[in-house]
């Protein structure tokens, strides 16, 4: 079987011992167990950090009091289990203090939980030491003796009011601590996973970009408590930490991508180059050299992110890759939705009583989006909908939030006007576009069942056909369906189809029509599903599967119907011949002239040469045209006619029964006009097969002329509807110096060969 031409590149060079080593059966070894016994390791050390994170934030003193933003960024009470404090609800905040200290004066600023998305820098600085002394003076009281544990609130209106300072617990931790650790731990096993199964320096990139993820979730985590009262080293840490791990991460995409699915030529100096704009930021914001940090911190993600989705659609442009293509789809889409999210804080930041909310939403929503992504990465050639889908609804959700607050900061809408016209336009993408982003950033688009239908007939049509092409006619069934760039036939195979390769190979066993033995003989490999676009999934291996088993089953039914009718002509012939042939003969020998008995033997040689053809299953070309030129032969020659024959074939090619009977009927009716309405004394007859294209020639040099003027009844008819039944053409025209030539083409009459 022919296979598409291999593009370049050293990966598209296919070898049989690379894929045998993957087919074969894994043993499960002592590396085996060791590595179940360091992922169950990471998993239990892992939960034992979350606990001992937990109860770290739970022992953290706290002011169960809720709080949001006033519109000249105040600090306005919302609501709070103290009763004292719920009686001013809607006041302003305005110091906290204890004895024997200075009170610290309050302001939005305390809402806001990180620094890292903080567009000012002084706003920062106070945002930050007002984090600080808070915590550190409810660290204080909550360290003093019983009674004197408490703090004072005072408010705008000038009342004060005491409260008492005590731990958290784990009811204070909050419900999204919960989530938020759980999805960074579930980054952490996918980490482990990845470096324990496949121990490569390669994959250190991927595993780097996964554990910055986790130091944000975690950071998001312990910032989501409710209440008043953040550990000190969250904050304190969140602006230099955070940084740090969102432009690792880019430089970690970038190093990733030069690797991956190719190693570049210059994949060193593209790390190096990577790795190296990173530490040179860094330097410089701790030395107080740049100012903006916030700004210039975005910039240095987005740049990051378009030079690693600049080295991805490189490494595509070598060599084209399914998964590269589907990675920089993943890139785009990023790279977007950060740029989004960027400027709906930096719209959001004029406003103070949005820019808090701002920047929460935003950077939840957007370091969702980012672990989601990095989890289905494992997923791309698998049928994990679950997972799909939780990767496109936290991509909605961010442009639904970025929306949202851009909404209230631009047009100075309310918050429930804003929300609900983001809501409407995310829900809105996401009921039009799904499926469309499905296909296009996931590479998961399906056929049809239109599509996949109409391919499976005409398979199982030429396969009914020709017999002999039934495992040719699977290998080009499945070029049909999936569109690879290559396709190879090899001897190693499974028992069902598989996807190998992360996506890029689809292993399909070739089993034949009548064999029913469980391990097939061997197997077609198809590479880059279309044209290289997408990644073969499971659901494409199911597919291949279910459409190979119901060919084997047209098939088989066909087969069926075919030894059914078969047997039934047989019947028929058997009848004809027994009866009306018996009685034919019975008329011959009692024939009162010698005219009447030659036409009755006539008749009887006709129903011979029907009985015969109706009893025979195949017919090859030679004998069936020897067949044809004896009984023109016999009819031309009591008409008086001369027939000059000829025919010519380069496939001594098997008709089918319809393929015999057609061309047989065609044959008789053109000659019988030859000589009733023609009478012609010279009939030419050719038959030639060559190159698959069938050609049939009847020449008289009868009185017939002008054949458009002719009516086409039930004689001319008959062959019109024979020849398109056939899937060819008819036509007639003028024999030059008299008669009527008639041609049929059958440019593909293909036989039972």
């Amino acid at each position: 079987m022919g296979a598409a031409p291999e593009p370049s590149g050293a990966d598209s060079a296919f070898r049989a011992s690379s894929f045998d080593s993957i087919l074969r059966p894994r043993i499960l070894s002592r590396w085996i167990g060791w590595q179940r016994r360091m992922l169950a390791a990471v998993a239990l050390l892992g939960c034992l950090g979350l606990y001992m994170l937990a109860h770290w934030l739970a022992a953290t003193p706290y002011l169960n009091v809720s709080t949001s933003a006033g519109p000249a960024g105040e600090l306005v009470v919302k609501r709070s289990a103290n009763a004292l404090i719920e009686a001013q609800r809607g006041r302003t905040l305005v110091s906290i203090g204890m004895a024997g200290r200075p009170p610290l004066k309050l302001d939005a600023l305390l809402v806001h939980p990180s620094p890292r998305w903080q567009v000012d820098d002084a706003l920062r600085r106070s945002q930050v030491a007002q984090h600080i002394g808070f915590a550190a003076l409810l660290v204080e009281a909550a360290a003093a003796d019983a009674g004197a544990n408490v703090v004072q609130l005072r408010f705008d209106n000038g009342v004060q009011v005491e409260a008492a300072v005590a731990a958290r617990g784990y009811d204070g931790v909050g419900w999204m601590f919960w989530p938020l650790s759980g999805l960074a731990l579930l980054l952490v096993l996918f980490a482990a996973v990845l470096l324990v199964a496949r121990p490569q320096l390669r994959n250190v990139p991927f595993v780097v970009m996964s554990l910055c993820q986790v130091g944000n979730l975690l950071f998001i985590a312990l910032q989501s408590a409710p209440g008043l009262g953040l550990p000190w080293p969250v904050v304190a840490a969140d602006l230099p930490v955070r940084t740090a791990l969102d432009l690792c991460t880019g430089a970690a995409a970038v190093h990733a991508f030069a690797l991956h699915p190719q190693r570049l030529a210059r994949a060193s100096v593209i790390a190096a180059a990577a790795w190296g704009t990173v530490l040179i930021w860094l330097l410089l914001a701790n030395s107080g050299r740049i100012g903006a940090l916030w700004w210039w911190a975005q910039a240095g993600c987005v740049v990051l992110g378009l030079a690693a989705l600049a080295v991805i659609s490189y490494s595509q442009h070598l060599h084209a890759n399914p998964y590269a293509v589907v990675v920089r789809r993943f890139s785009v889409l990023a790279v977007a939705t950060l740029v989004l999210a960027t400027t709906a804080v930096a719209v959001a930041a004029t406003a103070p009583a949005s820019a808090p909310g701002v920047a929460a939403g935003v950077s939840v929503a957007w370091y969702l989006f980012l672990a989601s992504l990095l989890l289905l990465m494992p997923f791309l050639a698998r049928s994990r909908q679950l997972m799909r889908e939780f990767a496109l609804l936290a991509g909605i959700s961010t442009v639904a939030t970025s929306l949202d607050l851009l909404f209230v900061a631009v047009f100075s809408l309310g918050p429930f006007a804003s929300l609900a016209m983001a809501v409407f336009f995310a829900l809105g993408v996401y009921a039009g576009a799904r499926q469309w982003l499905l296909n296009h950033f996931i590479g998961g688009s399906m056929l049809t069942t239109e599509r996949t239908f109409d391919k499976l007939y005409r398979a199982a049509r030429e396969v009914q056909s020709r017999p002999a092409r039934y495992t040719a006619m699977l290998g080009q069934l499945l070029r049909d369906l999936f569109e690879p760039l290559e396709v190879l036939r090899v001897d190693r195979v499974p028992v069902r189809s598989r996807v190998l390769g992360g996506g890029s190979m689809l292993v399909v066993p070739l089993r034949p029509a009548d064999d029913e033995a469980p391990t097939p003989a061997a197997a077609l490999v198809l590479r880059y599903a279309q044209g290289g676009r997408r990644l073969f999934t499971h659901d494409d291996a199911r597919l291949a599967d279910r459409v190979l088993d119901q060919l084997r089953r047209a098939v088989a039914y066909d087969q069926a119907v075919e030894r059914g009718r078969f047997e039934e002509r047989q019947r028929i012939a058997q009848d004809l011949h027994d009866d009306i042939g018996a009685r034919l003969l019975t008329l011959m020998y009692q024939a009162p002239t010698p005219e009447m008995e030659d036409y009755i033997r006539h008749t009887l040689q006709d129903l011979k040469t029907l009985t015969r053809g109706l009893a025979a299953a195949e017919h090859r070309l030679s004998h069936a045209a020897a067949e044809w030129k004896t009984d023109l032969m016999q009819r031309l020659t009591v008409a008086h006619v001369v027939l000059d024959w000829y025919c010519i074939y380069d496939i001594d090619l098997r008709l089918s029964v319809v393929q015999w009977s057609a061309l047989t009927r065609v044959l008789r009716e053109l000659v019988s006009n030859s000589l009733y309405h023609g009478h012609a004394t010279r009939v030419e007859v050719g038959l030639n097969f060559e190159g698959g294209r069938l050609r049939l020639h009847v020449a008289d040099d009868g009185v017939g002329r002008n054949p458009r003027s002719w009516a086409h009844g039930l004689g001319l008819g008959g062959v019109r509807k024979r020849v398109k039944l056939l899937g060819g053409e008819v036509a007639w025209r003028e024999n030059e110096p008299l008669g009527i030539v008639c041609d049929v083409h059958l440019a593909d009459f293909t036989g039972r060969s």
